[in-house]
């Protein structure tokens, strides 16, 4: 899905594999100078056991090579993924079993940008991270790895910042140009109707820095017409709120229709969608 200048930042290309879960942002100038960048991973469900599958509820495998394709990319051609964090539905598509069973980085021609809390916590897992954060998705890639620690500049438009809350190392990433800027809180604000900073997801780790980290973005980004763009909300690839964070006064919708679509009786469906 192609997104022009007239709502978002110019040219900016969004790629949703799986259940729309990964995005490819590539800005103008960066595509003189050759560089793709991804933002998470998505699973790999090729790697994924019988169990996992069934916990995990997948319903349709993961196409990131050949949804790559479509924009004319391989894997090799990324430059740099930006890790919101390493939870398995974000970080599982960052290795790759080859041909000889062995497990491989699937970007490996990419730096591979994390925070540093997140990072030490991927290979230091608790019990109640530890089915998360899978050797697996970490070990083949950690060459890759370059940390940070309160926030990274990859370039002057591209800005990851740590606010913890969803795990201990969760970043949200800011996208700007000229006097446009995109956000993406990742987890932090799972579909657009986690708007509210009290509403923090069940799977938080750690739900009070959800709390607070929401209420300072959002009040930002409502104020200044900063546009959303999402990970896991089923209906919107990128949504605009009034000042006040109430109403939807833009949006793009999803490649694909929700599996769950709008109700009359559960949903408050925006005025705007169609």
């Amino acid at each position: 899905m192609t997104k022009d200048d007239k709502n978002g930042i110019k040219s900016v290309v969004c790629l949703f594999i799986l259940y729309n879960i990964s995005e490819i942002f590539r800005v103008d100038y960066l595509v003189t100078k050759n560089k793709n960048y991804l933002i998470d991973a998505s699973f790999n469900t090729a790697k994924l056991s019988d169990k996992q599958r069934r916990n995990l509820g997948i319903l349709s495998e993961s196409r990131i090579e050949e949804s790559l394709e479509l924009l004319g990319l391989t894997p090799e051609d990324i430059s740099y993924v930006l890790m919101t964090h390493m939870h398995h539905d974000h970080s599982g598509g960052l290795t790759k079993l080859n041909e000889n069973h062995q497990l491989v980085s699937t970007f490996p021609n990419a730096k591979i940008f994390v925070n540093d809390i997140e990072w030490y916590e991927m290979m230091n897992p608790n019990n109640r991270t530890k089915g998360t954060y899978l050797r697996e998705n970490w070990e083949p890639i950690q060459h890759q790895v370059e940390t940070f620690t309160e926030y990274l500049n990859v370039i002057p438009e591209i800005q990851m910042v740590h606010t913890g809350g969803h795990s201990n190392g969760h970043s949200i990433i800011l996208l700007k140009q000229g006097n446009e800027t995109m956000i993406h809180m990742a987890d932090l604000l799972l579909t657009h109707a986690h708007r509210k900073p009290v509403w923090v997801a069940a799977v938080d780790d750690y739900p009070m820095r959800s709390i607070i980290a929401k209420e300072k973005w959002l009040k930002e980004a409502f104020e200044n017409h900063y546009k959303f763009f999402f990970y896991h909300d089923q209906f919107f690839a990128v949504v605009e709120f009034d000042h006040e964070g109430k109403e939807i006064v833009d949006y793009v919708k999803r490649i694909r229709e929700p599996r769950l679509p709008f109700t009359d009786k559960q949903d408050r469906k925006p005025v705007l969608y169609h």
